[in-house]
């Protein structure tokens, strides 16, 4: 009897690691492991985070961090996953990422402590200033002239709702355009549409030079606001937050991570072969040498 009792103990031990090895994995890395795939969201024309070029194949800065996040969950997991892409807008990204269509998201993302409670975040991939582009005999300079006119920026974007307070404070009785995506704003301004389109600066350079005429634009302005980029992901999920987080340090310290910045700012990119002329700002390097998930507001 003891002997008994004793067999179906230790098989009762032998049997608890592989409870435990399916308890390990939570949330995302959870369901990716189950289902065997990962979809991730991306935009269409963020130029040059994440984008289609010529041939519809989604490209960019931010879309290579999100690729290298999913090398790291398959060494976790110990096997490939299927990657699957869904586009996605500065307006449905949010919904998107809350009721489980997309897993992880990886463009032009804004973190902030507004975002950060329907939302988890990554360490930051991106500092950037709001400023504006002008046709450059527009005799638009400062933010102060964009009074009584009409003026251009991205739908459901931290840019949108700075315009819209700046109009309250300050009177400014802009008429605001709201596109639904950078290259549709982009192209009202070409159209005329307005005088100016408002955005983070590294967008604007980024529609500048995929234009048939870089050299009418000008990105002017004095910054109205700082921001941090970020790859998305559901709220509370540490274990997929650790992971993400560890590759983004691992690309930083490495210098990877600057080797895909230069590739994306400083060097001729597709669709036109233009370059953005876009240098490593102060506060990117000190980014990656120091790695933070901090939001600026």
């Amino acid at each position: 009897m003891k002997k008994t009792i004793l067999g179906l103990a230790l098989c009762g031990l032998i049997a608890m690691p592989s409870a435990t090895i399916a308890e390990e994995l939570t949330g995302t890395l959870k369901k990716v492991n189950d289902t065997g795939s990962i979809t991730l969201g991306h935009r269409e024309s963020s130029i040059p985070y994440s984008y289609y070029d010529n041939q519809q194949n989604v490209i960019g800065y931010s879309h290579e961090v999100s690729l290298k996040i999913v090398e790291g969950i398959e060494k976790k997991l110990g096997k490939k996953i299927d990657v699957k892409l869904m586009p996605i807008t500065s307006q449905n990204r949010i919904p998107l990422m809350r009721n489980g269509t997309i897993d992880l998201e990886c463009g032009s993302t804004t973190h902030n402590k507004s975002r950060a409670q329907e939302a988890g975040f990554t360490n930051t991939i991106f500092i950037i200033n709001i400023r504006m582009i002008t046709d450059k005999d527009s005799g638009i300079s400062s933010f102060d002239d964009l009074k009584d006119k009409v003026v251009i920026t991205t739908a459901g974007t931290t840019s949108e709702r700075i315009l819209r307070n700046m109009n309250a404070e300050k009177n400014m009785n802009m008429r605001i355009q709201a596109a639904k995506d950078h290259g549709d704003a982009f192209m009202m301004l070409s159209d005329n549409r307005g005088i100016a389109y408002v955005m983070d600066d590294s967008l604007l350079y980024g529609e500048r030079a995929k234009s048939p005429n870089p050299s009418r634009w000008v990105v002017t302005g004095e910054s109205q606001d700082q921001e941090a980029y970020a790859c998305m992901m559901r709220k509370d999920d540490p274990q997929f937050k650790a992971l993400a987080d560890e590759v983004i340090v691992e690309l930083s310290k490495s210098g990877e991570m600057e080797e895909i910045y230069n590739k994306w700012f400083t060097q001729p990119i597709p669709p036109r072969n233009a370059n953005l002329e876009f240098p490593l700002s102060d506060s990117m390097r000190e980014l990656f040498k120091n790695p933070t998930d901090t939001p600026y507001q």
